[in-house]
């Protein structure tokens, strides 16, 4: 009996002791469960975010054809209140689920597209010319962006496969413990709250994670090709736009070897030129256009360099050239008149010119002729002191000019003199023999220097012009005008300081003009003769007046 009895409690032990290792392994596995469970419920986990709403779609279209499926059978029936209630009921349930089913579509058949695909990429550049080397590390790095995003969302794949294959090992040990002592254990679990107490509740939850795993290796195996194929491309791609990158940079590197020794000649030209050439206007002409020279022939180069097909640049421009001279005429013929100006030599840089457009008269110094328009400065002239009382200001004149504006040069041909007058009035019975010499008198002597240098020029000039009076002496005239006796005095001084020496000349006549008795300046004056007996004929209480009015000094003529 004693044997028996330890028999039992033997076997009770051993039984015992089972189930304690069963329930030890089972809280294993559920540890297991529970910590695959905190990584795939996690609200931030993409790929379970929507294998949940791709399962809500499916569970979606089974429930629709449940409901629709009960409301046909349904409509079979007698219509009794109870059947139409549950008909009304039924057919709100099939609306809601027809919206559900509609707002879930997206998940129809590729739930994973937002993680297994790339966005779309621009089309990839060609690197013709060095500014598309900035779109083209535009685009590297956003393929690089995409496909580390990929490699992410890859990874987290992978992660979410080894937790599901976690749970599937784990609940493969649970039903394989449940199996073998179910009644005991089931007592057991629940004794010691286990997750599950039932072999029917592992085998649901087996199911729904089976079916996770089944659809996410299938979407891996598909990714896996997609980022295979993705990642290839993007290698050769990168390896093509690198590759076109340095053609780029080696090319960049002749060109400007080229360019700098264009430059190199063109700066010892012009070392040349002033070494050989003396004259000032040759040298900034020849400058001009060894620059003009220089330019064409940079962009020539930089032209056929980077421009892919001429012909077609050819083809463009032909049908552009009619509008574009229309809306560019202005620009063209600045252009054209550039061309006039450098080729035949009317303006040079440093002449005094005088230009009038729209009724305005400016004379100044040419400081610079570009390829659109004269940059001149206004000097203190005598068209400055009588007419614009402006002076200093920097004036563009457009090249166009030389087609439509009469222009005046002061300075062309090498000539640096005018001629200018001084006009002053004297009375009738004035010495007007001894005036005219005291005029010329002091224009020879302060108009001496510029007599020779012109009588020199005059010489060199008949080579090039007709020439019929060159007579450079100062010339004096005496006019009979209506109030006087005029005395023009002429004589030629410098371009650039007509007005100085007009006030010296003029301060010098004046001087002289005082010292002699017989010589009155006209002036403008008013003689007044009163009388009683002509006051009282006059109703109007007005003095009868006679006046005698002498015109005094003209104002001077512009130049």
């Amino acid at each position: 009996m004693r044997l028996v009895i330890f028999a039992l409690i033997f076997v009770c032990n051993v039984v015992f002791g089972a189930i304690v290792d069963d329930i030890k392994t089972i809280k294993s596995l559920e540890l297991e469960l529970t910590n695959a469970n905190r990584f795939l419920e996690d609200g931030n986990n993409a790929w379970m975010k929507r294998y949940l709403n791709y399962q809500s779609y499916q569970q979606a279209l089974a429930n629709l054809a449940h409901t629709k499926e009960a409301i046909a059978q349904l409509e079979e029936k007698p219509q009794t209140i109870a059947v139409q209630n549950e008909l009304s009921v039924l057919k709100r349930n099939l609306i809601a689920l027809e919206q559900q089913k509609k707002v879930l579509d997206i998940y129809k058949d590729l739930p994973f597209r937002e993680l297994t695909e790339a966005k779309e990429l621009e089309e990839m550049p060609s690197v013709t010319n060095p500014l598309l080397i900035v779109r083209a590390y535009s685009y590297i790095k956003k393929a690089d962006e995409e496909l580390k995003i990929l490699n992410a969302n890859y990874k987290s794949l992978q992660e979410n496969l080894k937790w599901l294959n976690q749970k599937d090992s784990a609940f493969k040990g649970l039903l394989e413990i449940y199996q073998n002592v179910p009644n005991e254990l089931r007592n057991v679990c629940r004794s010691n709250y286990c997750l599950f107490v039932s072999t029917e509740e592992i085998t649901k939850a087996y199911e729904e994670n089976l079916n996770a795993l089944t659809v996410l290796e299938t979407t891996k195996e598909v990714f896996n090709t997609t980022l295979e194929i993705f990642t290839k491309e993007t290698q050769e791609n990168k390896a093509r736009l690198l590759e076109q990158i340095k053609a780029q940079f080696f090319k960049g590197i002749y060109i400007g070897i080229t360019i700098l020794v264009l430059i190199g000649i063109a700066f010892s030209l012009k070392l040349g030129v002033r070494k050989y050439i003396h004259d000032n206007e040759r040298i900034y002409t020849t400058n001009k256009i060894i620059n003009f020279l220089n330019i064409t022939l940079i962009v020539i180069i930089l032209l056929f360099s980077y421009l892919d097909n001429v012909g077609y640049l050819v083809t463009v421009l032909g049908f552009a050239s009619a509008g574009l001279a229309i809306a560019m005429k202005d620009l063209f013929m600045s252009v054209l008149g550039w061309i006039v100006i450098v080729v035949g030599g009317a303006v040079h840089a440093g002449d005094r010119i005088k230009v009038i457009k729209d009724g305005a008269v400016y004379v100044g110094d040419v400081l610079d002729i570009s390829v659109l328009r004269i940059t001149l400065y206004e000097d203190i002239t005598l068209t400055t002191y009588a007419e614009n009382r402006r002076a200093g200001r920097i004036i563009f004149v457009p090249n166009n000019f030389v087609f439509t504006t009469m222009f005046s040069n002061y300075t062309h041909g090498g000539m640096k003199t005018v001629w200018d007058g001084i006009d002053f009035t004297i009375t009738f019975d004035s010495d007007h023999a001894k005036a005219c010499h005291i005029a010329r008198e002091c224009a020879k002597k302060y108009a001496r220097g510029y007599t020779e240098s012109t009588r020199k020029q005059f010489t060199k000039l008949r080579d090039r012009f007709t020439l019929r009076n060159t007579n450079v002496e100062p010339r004096v005239f005496s006019l009979l005008e209506q109030n006087g006796i005029r005395i023009s005095v002429w004589y030629l001084t410098n371009a650039y300081a007509t007005l100085a020496l007009r006030s010296s000349i003029s301060a010098e006549i004046i001087d002289a003009i005082l010292e002699e008795p017989n010589i009155q300046i006209a002036y403008p004056s008013t003689t007044v003769y009163e009388g009683k007996r002509k006051v009282k004929e006059n109703l109007q209480g007005e003095a009868f007046k006679s006046v005698r009015v002498g015109d005094g000094a003209i104002p001077p003529s512009s130049f």
